[in-house]
C-alpha cells in the first residue's frame, strides 16, 4: 500500500518522538534528552499524567504506596515531594508528575491537545512518520510509545443512552468539571476497582446509588491514611532501602514478601496471618501474608475463604453478603483497594442488583432496564474497563516493515521481546506494553528507559542506524509468559473475562498481557541482556537488512 505519511512533507524532524506524558512518557522524556537527542511529546490531554489526567472520576486513588509510586532516578526530586496520604488521589499524582515536567523544564518539548492518529515506518529512509490529528507529519529514528495500559476504554455494551433523559458518564473521561450527586439516584455501571472507589464516595451525597454487578470481587481494604511530617521524613531518610525492598519485590511493591507456606503453620496461626495482613492494608494481604497464594490451590483457596468471611461480617444483609462474595480463587481478577466500600451497603440508600443472569438490555428515558425489572435513574455512570495493555497501540494505526500492522501481528496475542521490542518494527520502543509485568508501574518505567537508553547508547557509539530485535528472542519471550502463566493459578483468569488475559474484549485472543514471573525476575531480565551487550538485537549499519 502507498505510504501517505511519508507522501507529505514533515512538518519537522526529530531524533525521537514520544507519544504520552504520563509515568513512562515522562521518564522517556529526560532520558533522551540526557543523551543529547531531539525529542518531542505528544499527548491528547491538556496536561500531564496520563492515566492520571483522564481518570479524574470520585475516588480515585493509586492502589500502591505513595513512597514507591513515583521516580527514583533523582535523589534530589525525592527529597523535596512530600506526599500527603499513604494512596495518594489522582490530583495528587498529577500534581507530582506537573511538578517533575516543571522541574526538569519539559513543558518546552510537549506538545499537548495532539492526538497521534497513526506511526509508519518508512524503510527507505529508516524513519518513522507520526501523523498527528491537525493533520501534520512527523519524522523521527526513534519512536517511544508510552500510551500505557488503559488508554482504550470499554463502551457501554448497550443501545438506548440517546433515549435517556438523564446524564451520563465514562469513568475513563471524567469531566473536569464537578459533578453534582446530591439528591441524584446514580447507577454505577460495573464492580471493579473503578466501581469500588467511586461508589462509597457518590453515597454520601446521592439519594440513592444502585451497583449493577456482574462479577463480584476480592476488595481487599485499602486502609489509606494522611502522612505527617515524621512520616515524611522517616521514608526520606530510608529511601535507599526502600528502594532495594521494591526492586526485589514481586511486584515491585514496598513491602517485603513473605516465605510462609500453607505447612508452615497451623489453623490457628494462619488466621492470625491473615488477620495481620488485613489490618496493614493493601497489598499486603496478599504478599506479606504466604509465599504461595497464586501458586497453591490449598493456601488459595484460605485466603478466599477469609476474605469471604469479612464480607459476611461486614455487609449486614445475608442476601446482598452473599451476592457479594466471589466463588472463585483469589487473584485470579485484579483485587480492588476499597476504603468503606462493603460498609458502605449498609446506608439505606445503597443497593446492589446482580446482571450476571439478567443482564442489563438497553437504556430508557428512565434509567436501565434488564429482562425483570427497570431501573429509574438520574445519572449512569460507566466503570467497565479497558481494552487494555495492547488495546491502546492496536486501536492506532502502527505499521513496521512491510506496512504490517502492529494490530495483525498481535491478532493471536501480543508478540514481544521484554515487553519493549518487536521484531519488524524497527527502532520502536514501548514502555510498560505488553509482556512487562503486571505490578507497580513506577519501579517498571525507570527500569525499562534505563535500559532503552543503554540500547540506543550502544546503536549511537557503533553508527548503528536501526536496532531490531530478532524473531528468535521474540519467540522465546512469547513461549516464557505462558511458562510463567502456567507456573501459577491464573491460567483460569480467562473463565472470569479477566482483562489481564483479554478475555473481557469480544473476540480478543487470551493470551498473558503481562510478564507474571515477578518484577524482580523482569529486572534480572533486563540485565542480562545489558550484560550480554543486547545480543537479542541486530543493530543494522545497512538500512534495508531485515534482521537475521
Amino acid at each position: 500500500m502507498p505510504d501517505l505519511a511519508s507522501a507529505r512533507q514533515p512538518a519537522a524532524e526529530f531524533d525521537a518522538i514520544i507519544i504520552g506524558a504520563g509515568f513512562g512518557g515522562l521518564r522517556a522524556l529526560h532520558e533522551t534528552r540526557r543523551l543529547g537527542l531531539s525529542t518531542a511529546l505528544f499527548d491528547a490531554g491538556s496536561d500531564v499524567g496520563g492515566t492520571w489526567y483522564w481518570n479524574r472520576y470520585p475516588g480515585a486513588r493509586t492502589d500502591s504506596e505513595a513512597w514507591a509510586y513515583c521516580y527514583s532516578f533523582s535523589k534530589e526530586l525525592q527529597d523535596e515531594w512530600d506526599w500527603p496520604e499513604r494512596m495518594p488521589t489522582w490530583d495528587q499524582v498529577q500534581a507530582y508528575l506537573a511538578h517533575v515536567a516543571n522541574k526538569f523544564d519539559m513543558r518546552k518539548d510537549i506538545r499537548f491537545g495532539t492526538t497521534v492518529e497513526s506511526c509508519i515506518y518508512d524503510e527507505a529512509a529508516n524513519r518513522w512518520d507520526i501523523s498527528t490529528s491537525d493533520g501534520q507529519v512527523y519524522r523521527c529514528k526513534y519512536f517511544i510509545s508510552a500510551v500505557g495500559w488503559f488508554a482504550i476504554a470499554c463502551q457501554p455494551p448497550f443501545g438506548g443512552l440517546e433515549r435517556f433523559k438523564g446524564e451520563w458518564y465514562m469513568s475513563s473521561k471524567w469531566p473536569k468539571q464537578q459533578v453534582d450527586f446530591a439528591g441524584k439516584r446514580v447507577g454505577i455501571v460495573g464492580s471493579g476497582s473503578t466501581a469500588v472507589q467511586i461508589l462509597p464516595v457518590v453515597a454520601k451525597a446521592a439519594a440513592h446509588v444502585t451497583m449493577f454487578q456482574r462479577t463480584p470481587n476480592y476488595v481487599l481494604p485499602g486502609r489509606n491514611h494522611p502522612l505527617d511530617d515524621v512520616d515524611r521524613q522517616s521514608i526520606k531518610d530510608n529511601y535507599d532501602a526502600i528502594w532495594q525492598q521494591v526492586r526485589r519485590q514481586v511486584f515491585a511493591f514496598p513491602m517485603e514478601t513473605s516465605a510462609l507456606t500453607f505447612d508452615d503453620v497451623d489453623d490457628a496461626q494462619r488466621q492470625q496471618i491473615f488477620e495481620a495482613g488485613w489490618e496493614a492494608g493493601g497489598f499486603r494481604f496478599l504478599f506479606e501474608t504466604f509465599a504461595d497464594i497464586l501458586t497453591d490451590k490449598r493456601t488459595n483457596a484460605a485466603a478466599a475463604e477469609f476474605v469471604r468471611a469479612k464480607i459476611r461480617s461486614l455487609v449486614k444483609d445475608p442476601a446482598t453478603a452473599e451476592l457479594m462474595c466471589p466463588k472463585y480463587p483469589i487473584a485470579l481478577k485484579r483485587p480492588p483497594l476499597g476504603n468503606f466500600f462493603y460498609e458502605s451497603f449498609n446506608r439505606p440508600n445503597v443497593r446492589l442488583v446482580d446482571v450476571s443472569e439478567h443482564p442489563l438490555l438497553e437504556a430508557t428515558e428512565k434509567g436501565l432496564r434488564t429482562a425483570v425489572e427497570e431501573h429509574e435513574l438520574d445519572i449512569i455512570i460507566f466503570a467497565i474497563g479497558f481494552d487494555a495493555v495492547t488495546g491502546p497501540l492496536t486501536h492506532m494505526d502502527v505499521r513496521g516493515r512491510g506496512g504490517e500492522l502492529i494490530r495483525d501481528k498481535w491478532d493471536a496475542g501480543p508478540r514481544t521481546h521484554l515487553g519493549i521490542a518487536v521484531d519488524g518494527f524497527p527502532n520502536m520502543f514501548i514502555i510498560t506494553g505488553p509482556q512487562s509485568p503486571f505490578s507497580n508501574v513506577p519501579p517498571v518505567v525507570d527500569a525499562a528507559v534505563d535500559w532503552i537508553g543503554r540500547i540506543i547508547t550502544k546503536a549511537r557509539a557503533e553508527g548503528a542506524e536501526a536496532i531490531e530485535v530478532r524473531p528468535d528472542a521474540v519467540d522465546g519471550w512469547v513461549q516464557l509468559m505462558q511458562e510463567l502463566l502456567d507456573s501459577t493459578l491464573l491460567g483460569a483468569a480467562t473463565e472470569l473475562k479477566s482483562w489481564f488475559m483479554g478475555a473481557n474484549i469480544p473476540g480478543k485472543a487470551h493470551a498473558p498481557l503481562h510478564y507474571f514471573g515477578g518484577a524482580a525476575g523482569y529486572f534480572d531480565e533486563l540485565k542480562a541482556s545489558r550484560d550480554a551487550d543486547f545480543g537479542e538485537f541486530v543493530f543494522e549499519h545497512a538500512r534495508s537488512t531485515a534482521p537475521a
